[in-house]
């Protein structure tokens, strides 16, 4: 008589803390929780979508990320994506603009246009946006530290322009406290910090209704090194802190709720990812709904921009990256998303040449045209696994979450350092995995090429763009009316003293062509430096 065989299966065990079963039936499903946050697409709790018809209404907004040099570099680009099919822009700064400083600074020395634009004033943005219909291209800021500033320099540029500031869309990331935790171009300390995005949320609410002031993003926290439910959940927590910052200033959740909007990370398990949005979109609905109390069903959807996931993509062998970025295109439009910013091939090391951009944006548009990703709401809905996972990922999510509220709330955590050490942490090991081959990497630690890696192409930085950045700003600084410069400076140092929302001061200082430097100055003088906490 023959014995059966009995087959050892490896336990898998997912990037957040899941362990990943051979085979899923119906009553996985119920084990977890249920059917009953599954809903209908466009019903609450969005967990198939935001709208009833998704995509077969209208595709994904295709909004590719650059910006370098000066202005008039980046406008030549945002000319040639547009004209390639781009339907949206999502603008890049170089470091000096981040972070508070002038192009003759000489802390921006070395830096002014390598990694973004280089904006100084009102000026800048005047060229930028040259001969782009703002009415049909929405544009997102990727910017956090002296994101008030440049949403004021925006909203200006626009209504000189003709433009009626109460219609115009657009986002800016304007998320000040993931950059505490993932990526440091800071300037003031947490507790301002928070009140700046407070003010721009109220100031937008009132004067600029139809704007997105910030876009919440998990994205950095996940590439600083969390886990995809604390992607999530540390998210939601942040995007609570600037709700209640909000709120006690006597706004109603529904008066801005709706223009809150998240930008996420995409590289990994398609599963886990596709599972992390549907719970996402779910919980996010259900915590506005009870927690919050909101009325409006579009305070309770969880808007994205997803696509991105620069730690995916490798140095080694970089035209890989090309198929990761097809799949990381294919999860996003899978998981529900509003707006695609996909990776380039090659930004794993450099700016994206105009030929790179070309491939992903030729990538999403491949989606739309030939694969089928707009023919139908939520394809995965409904299968087990998927839905089994996606009851997974929102129980790990509300318990990342209670933890948080356990220990004090995010501003606590940030301000002390206690997220950053924990997502650190985590970033440690996983190199550790994959210098190891434990975490397998194809081309990095698997797949490798002996013979020698082909060589990549750099963007060039070129000194002649900083001094054209240099000679526009001195240009700007002889032209303008001094006293009308002084008179608004002094402004935003008393409405920053005096604990007001200081929008209507910056508003006021761009258009008199003062520059990000000057304003971060006054504010500086008030507000003091972010000194960051080391923890070992």
């Amino acid at each position: 008589m023959s014995k059966e065989r009995k087959i050892e299966v490896k336990p898998v065990v997912n990037e957040s803390g899941i362990e990943i079963q051979p085979l899923y039936t119906a009553a996985d499903v119920e084990a977890t929780g249920g059917w009953d946050m599954i809903g209908e697409p466009g019903d609450y709790p969005f967990t198939r979508g935001i709208h009833k018809l998704m995509y077969r209404e209208k595709p994904w907004t295709m909004r590719q990320y650059a910006g370098f040099g000066n202005p008039i570099d980046t406008n030549k680009r945002f000319h040639y994506l547009i004209a390639n099919g781009q339907t949206g822009l999502n603008v890049a700064f170089d470091l000096p603009t981040q972070i508070g400083l002038d192009s003759d600074d000489p802390m921006a020395e070395g830096e002014v246009g390598r990694v973004g634009m280089a904006i100084d004033s009102l000026r800048d943005f005047e060229v930028a946006f040259e001969g782009i219909d703002l009415d049909k291209i929405t544009v997102s800021l990727t910017v956090n530290g002296s994101a008030a500033i440049l949403i004021a320099m925006y909203l200006a540029m626009a209504e000189k322009r003709g433009y009626d500031v109460r219609r115009l869309r657009g986002t800016c990331q304007n998320d000040i406290l993931k950059e505490f935790i993932g990526r440091g171009t800071w300037i003031f300390p947490v507790e301002p910090s928070v009140r700046l995005v407070g003010d721009t949320i109220e100031y937008c609410a009132k004067e600029a209704p139809k704007y997105t002031p910030v876009s919440v993003c998990g994205y950095h926290i996940r590439e600083s090194g969390a886990n995809p439910a604390q992607e999530i959940a540390y998210a939601f927590c942040i995007a609570k802190a600037y709700a209640d910052e909000v709120l006690k200033r006597g706004l109603d959740i529904d008066e801005f709720a709706g223009r809150l909007s998240y930008n996420f990370n995409i590289f990994g398990s398609i599963w886990e990812q596709v599972a992390k949005f549907r719970a996402a979109r779910g919980l996010w609905a259900k915590i506005m709904k009870d927690d919050y109390g909101t009325k409006d069903p579009r305070s309770q959807w969880m808007r994205m921009i997803a696509g991105g996931g620069g730690g995916g993509l490798t140095y080694e062998q970089p035209e890989v990256n090309i198929v990761r970025g097809a799949y990381y295109a294919l999860i996003s439009a899978l998981a529900g998303t509003q707006t695609m910013a996909l990776c380039s091939y090659d930004e794993a090391y450099t700016i994206p040449t105009e030929y790179s951009a070309r491939i992903s944006l030729r990538t999403m548009q491949l989606l739309i045209e030939e694969m089928g990703l707009t023919d139908t709401v939520d394809p995965l809905g409904g299968s087990w696994y998927v839905e089994t996972l996606t009851n997974q990922m929102r129980s790990k999510m509300v318990e990342i979450m209670s933890e948080v509220d356990a220990q004090g709330g995010i501003v606590r955590l940030v301000s002390e350092g206690i997220v950053q050490a924990k997502v650190s942490a985590q970033a440690y090991r996983m190199q550790q995995d994959i210098e190891s081959g434990s975490f397998r990497k194809v081309g990095v630690n698997c797949y490798r090429m002996e013979e020698d890696e082909k060589k990549v192409e750099f963007h060039p930085y070129k000194d002649e763009d900083a001094e054209i950045q240099i000679d526009s700003l001195n240009a700007v600084r002889a032209s303008r009316d001094q006293a009308k410069v002084e008179t608004a400076l002094a402004r935003v140092a008393a409405d920053a003293a005096a604990g007001v929302n200081v929008m209507p001061a910056l508003v006021e200082a761009v258009k008199a062509y003062c520059t990000v430097g000057e304003i971060t100055k006054r504010l500086v003088a008030v507000y003091g430096r972010y000194r960051e906490p080391v923890r070992f």
